[in-house]
């Protein structure tokens, strides 16, 4: 970054945002540093982006473009790069007017636009159709995970999600509690694709982890409604895990924003615990250890009653805490109580054994012809599903 500016008016300029008089400050700044970019902390409207780019004569771009462009930098997986796509285009679609006078030549002739029909119309046209054939895709996107999510709660393993704020150390903390290896990068955003892992607890309950993209503020409409997908692994969790960076001076807005987003999606009514990282880089916490009510405390200042009531402070770096964030873990996920069962399975039903096998204790098998007969501790939720399964 070359420079930076900051304007304080009373009322945002309709044509273009800041007013002529600053406008013209921004050209000659862009010329005497010989700047490619300018970037606004603000969206802007497709008139204002236009008006700004002719009256400073270099690339405008908002904040939700910016965004877009990192994000799309990050995408991996297909299911990343068309929810990507999906909102570079619904962004792009009302800017398309005025970009030249070649938009809007008329043109004709066999195999060109129809007669009277303007390139910007059958920009409009082809954007359109590329829409809703990334809005298909990931229609079929969804409903496989929807199919994966039905699939886990098929087993009885409760799926914790972790959200929170760009780089408040979700990435580094899903590592440390399950040894997964993903990327832990301090960029924004590196984390776009969710990613699950098994975790057992000290109660040795097993439970499920995702890892989601993080939040910002002013989250742009645009992008929650094209990663519905990938924000609905934390609506359907049991519990949210809110990881909040507590060395950060903004954390408590930050907090705040995440706790928003979880309303705006749906998710306000899922338990939560406010995991409270980087307690390390706290000078607060230094010599005896973090103060767990003094960090929430400063937290609730400004988080308008979004928080969780359970903290706890960890440091996902270091390890301090994971062993009481794993208890808290224990306390707040509801009892799967182990129940005795007898049952009468086909010899050749491999699955069901397997999942006796892996989340319970076998205590007897009996083969009978083609059946065998199996008495074994086991979850009650999953003797409720065998039940229902018959």
């Amino acid at each position: 970054m070359i420079d930076r500016t900051l304007q304080i008016r009373s009322a945002p300029e309709a044509a273009t945002l800041v007013g002529q008089g600053k406008a013209g400050e921004l050209r000659a700044a862009v010329k005497s540093q010989a700047v490619d970019v300018v970037i606004f902390d603000r969206d802007l409207s497709p008139t204002q982006q236009r008006n700004l780019e002719k009256a400073i004569e270099t690339k405008i771009i908002d904040r939700t473009q910016l965004i877009l462009d990192i994000f799309a930098s990050r995408a991996r997986t297909r299911e990343g790069r068309l929810q990507v796509e999906l909102a570079q285009l619904n962004y792009l679609l009302p800017r398309l007017a005025g970009h030249g006078a070649e938009m809007s030549r008329l043109g004709g002739g066999i195999g060109t636009r129809g007669p009277g029909e303007t390139k910007l119309e059958t920009d409009r046209r082809r954007i359109a159709r590329r829409i809703k054939k990334i809005k298909d895709d990931l229609e079929g996107v969804r409903a496989g995970r929807a199919l994966h999510r039905q699939r886990r709660s098929a087993v009885p393993l409760a799926t914790l999600a972790l959200a929170g704020y760009t780089n408040a150390g979700k990435s580094t903390l899903f590592n440390r509690l399950t040894s997964a290896g993903v990327l832990a990068d301090a960029r924004m955003f590196a984390t776009l694709d969710p990613t699950v892992r098994p975790l057992e607890l000290p109660s040795r309950r097993r439970v499920l982890v995702s890892d989601t993209v993080g939040f910002i503020r002013n989250l742009p409409t645009t992008l929650v409604k094209a990663f519905r997908a990938t924000l609905e692994e934390v609506k359907e969790a049991s519990l949210v895990l809110h990881v909040v960076d507590v060395s950060s001076p903004a954390a408590p807005a930050h907090a705040a924003h995440v706790g928003k987003v979880l309303a705006e999606i749906g998710a306000a009514g899922i338990p939560q615990i406010l995991v409270m990282n980087k307690v390390d880089l706290t000078p607060d916490c230094a010599g005896a250890g973090p103060d767990t009510e003094a960090l929430k405390r400063r937290l609730l200042s400004d988080a308008e009653g979004h928080l969780a009531p359970r903290a706890v402070a960890v440091s996902a770096l270091t390890g301090a805490g994971i062993d009481r964030l794993l208890a808290a873990l224990d306390q707040a996920l509801p009892v799967d109580p182990i129940v005795r069962a007898t049952l009468r399975l086909p010899a050749g039903d491999g699955a069901t054994l397997a999942l006796l096998h892996q989340f319970g204790r076998v205590l007897s098998t009996r083969y009978s012809g083609e059946f065998c007969e199996i008495e074994a501790e086991i979850p009650q939720s999953l003797d409720r599903r065998l039940a229902a399964g018959k």
